[in-house]
């Protein structure tokens, strides 16, 4: 457990990792403008799983109510734009990235006193409370949400490095975040911090015994991760230009669990191809055709759940372990046959 969180991947595993970014930075110029868009949302969703996986692969602590701290930052950027011209990029981002940390730290400071499904309930009831706090209140855009009318300007006392109005200009700004974020991680796996993370999830009581302030630990792991959340969020309405409620309802920080999940707990990577490989089998299975009187596409919870269930069941390490396990096979087969 402990080497799957210090992000000990076989040698095989790392070269499929490797052409897969090169796939990405080689991707704007031969895909479509719709499928760059649809792999710059993968990207936004792989920050937020490693996001997620900070609190529950790394420390142990399952939340329920992670999308809050998503939310809340696109909505921080629908009320910093103002209506007639975009916002400053340089300014705003760290504003909502600090808002959704600082949010994080108040609800951490009450939910981290808790353990268990004692912590489960409670992070999902806070983030309940920030969800019905914008649905049924007008003046912060109630059910239908706020519209984003411009994307934030990365101008910079009158010099503009960059555009983020193209598509393509967008898309390689998140993959820098995303493979930022990934960096910062892994570096903080590394850690003595981030060791005492993981000796917290595998016995706290143990950590504690040995003088360590796991309470001190917990809630600042809970912070970041409500921060690096934030980022996410702050990209997703940057993207797409419109923020409602339901980016902080359960459904989105279940969905989001199910990335961690599929892409292998307690390893960043894992979390990153999960969130891929989720919202690739999201369009899969919402494309499915109509069967007799039966819509397979209607139906893609349905399809998604079973795919789920029989990952757990043969593979639950996620795809990631899967992989690895298969690698170790084929190396052992080679040195058997010398």
């Amino acid at each position: 457990m402990t080497q799957a969180n210090m992000e000990i991947l076989p040698r095989g595993v790392q070269v499929a990792l490797f052409l897969g970014l090169a796939a990405l930075l080689a991707f704007p110029f031969a895909g479509t403008e719709f499928y760059t868009e649809m792999v710059t949302r993968m990207m936004i969703m792989a920050i937020f799983a490693m996001s997620l996986d900070l609190l529950q692969g790394v420390t142990g602590l399952v939340s329920l109510g992670h999308a809050a701290y998503f939310g809340l930052a696109g909505y921080a950027l629908a009320f910093l734009t103002p209506q007639g011209e975009p916002v400053s990029l340089w300014w705003t981002l760290p504003v909502a990235v600090l808002g959704s940390g600082l949010a994080a730290l108040i609800i951490g400071f009450f939910v981290v006193r808790t353990r268990g499904i004692y912590f489960i309930m409670v992070t999902m009831a806070f983030a309940q409370m920030v969800f019905f706090l914008f649905f049924d209140n007008k003046a912060l855009g109630g059910s239908d949400g706020l519209y984003i009318n411009f994307r934030p300007s990365a101008a910079l006392f009158g010099w503009v490095p960059f555009e983020l109005d193209g598509k393509r200009t967008l898309y390689y700004f998140t993959l820098a975040a995303m493979l930022l974020v990934y960096a910062f991680l892994r570096r903080l796996l590394w850690s003595p911090f981030g060791r005492a993370l993981a000796g917290i999830r595998v016995n706290e009581h143990r950590m504690r015994a040995m003088g360590f302030y796991t309470f001190g630990y917990k809630l600042t792991a809970f912070t970041l991760a409500g921060g690096l959340a934030g980022l996410a969020g702050y990209l997703w309405g940057t993207q797409t230009g419109y923020i409602n409620p339901e980016l902080m309802g359960f459904q989105m920080s279940a969905h989001t669990i199910m990335m961690v999940v599929l892409g292998g707990m307690g390893n960043i990577a894992g979390a990153m191809v999960g969130a891929f490989t989720f919202e690739y089998l999201l369009h899969v299975f919402k494309d499915l055709p109509q069967v007799g009187s039966v819509n397979l596409g209607k139906h893609w919870q349905l399809w998604m759940g079973l795919f789920i269930v029989l990952l757990v069941t043969f593979a639950p390490r996620g795809l990631l372990g899967l992989a690895g396990r298969l690698g170790k096979r084929g190396m052992d087969k080679e040195n058997q046959g010398e």
